[in-house]
């Protein structure tokens, strides 16, 4: 495990000698990021510039959370979900997505960075990350994913030794809120990879809501490693009377150390039923739910 004040320590150092100036951060939320901005704001004080980009695949009340969290870092709003869907529209090879939502947020970056006269971005990509972008699992938005051409001097990720489980123990020593210590992780590409096919505004609509109800209802009770829902295809249903032609749904939860291995949980039979039940009455697009019991591997963690 890491020793975790010795980590810190160091972490400052390194954000304070590789940046001359100013610096962005790409800030999520996520304990990954939230470390990262934490140390920065240490290293650098007002010279960091927090962003969050609004990408139109963010889990429900998300911007309200960080403007609560991170209020105190004046952390800057870029409302970019028409860009990510625009350049997201017709494409459904999953490799393909991932690679497009990292070319975008590096050139939403890269935009911001020109107003700010900045030239160095900071970023929460862990040691997991690398691993599956390099050894060509699946391309991270912020490893895989990244342009060959970036418009920055330096990126640069404190983070980028340790696994998710350590990130904890440093969010610990830093004293984050438990809430985002224990938070569960979420993937860069946000809910794109939580939907099979081409992402559309219909299909982001039903998979926040189906993914705010699930982790209502398993994350407080059962303490997951990480739980979701993600959107698959279309199947016939029927509601009040009439036959439809509605949305899959299927609902993960797991067990994990790392992420790089995991294990589906065993929920109660009750409690998989009243989760279908509000999936399929609370959003009308539903047709069905389904409840993925394939462990990593052969099966990653996200459907994409």
């Amino acid at each position: 495990m890491v020793n975790a004040e010795r980590f810190i320590e160091l972490g400052i150092e390194e954000i304070g000698q590789s940046v001359k100036d100013k610096a962005i951060i790409a800030l999520s939320g996520g304990v990954d990021s939230s470390v990262c901005a934490v140390l920065a704001h240490r290293a650098i004080g007002d010279r960091l510039i927090p962003i969050f980009v609004d990408t139109g695949l963010m889990r429900k009340g998300e911007v309200e959370r960080i403007k609560k969290t991170f209020g105190h870092m004046n952390p800057h709003f870029i409302e970019a979900s028409e860009r990510f869907l625009g350049a997201l529209k017709g494409v459904r090879d999953p490799e393909k997505k991932r690679k497009i939502i990292g070319e975008t947020f590096i050139r939403v970056f890269e935009d911001a960075a020109r107003k700010e006269n900045v030239r160095y971005l900071i970023q929460g990509t862990i040691y997991p990350d690398r691993i599956e972008s390099e050894g060509g699992i699946k391309s991270h938005h912020n490893v895989g994913g990244l342009p060959v051409k970036i418009g920055f001097d330096a990126i640069i990720e404190p983070l980028r030794d340790l696994y998710k489980d350590e990130v904890r123990e440093v969010a610990r020593a830093l004293d984050l809120p438990k809430e985002i210590c224990e938070r569960m992780p979420f993937p860069g590409p946000g809910l794109a990879v939580r939907i099979i096919g081409e992402v559309t505004k219909e299909k982001l609509k039903v998979v926040r809501e189906a993914n705010a109800i699930v982790e209502d209802e398993i994350v407080d009770e059962f303490r997951p490693w990480q739980t979701f829902a993600a959107v698959l295809e279309r199947g016939t249903g029927v509601k009040g009377d009439k036959r439809i032609h509605g949305w899959i749904v299927a609902v993960r939860a797991i067990e994990s150390r790392d992420g790089m291995t995991a294990t589906p949980m065993v929920l109660p039979w009750k409690k998989l039923k009243h989760i279908a039940s509000r999936i399929a009455n609370e959003i009308p697009e539903v047709a069905r739910v389904v409840y993925d019991i394939t462990p990593k591997p052969p099966a990653t963690i996200e459907f994409e």
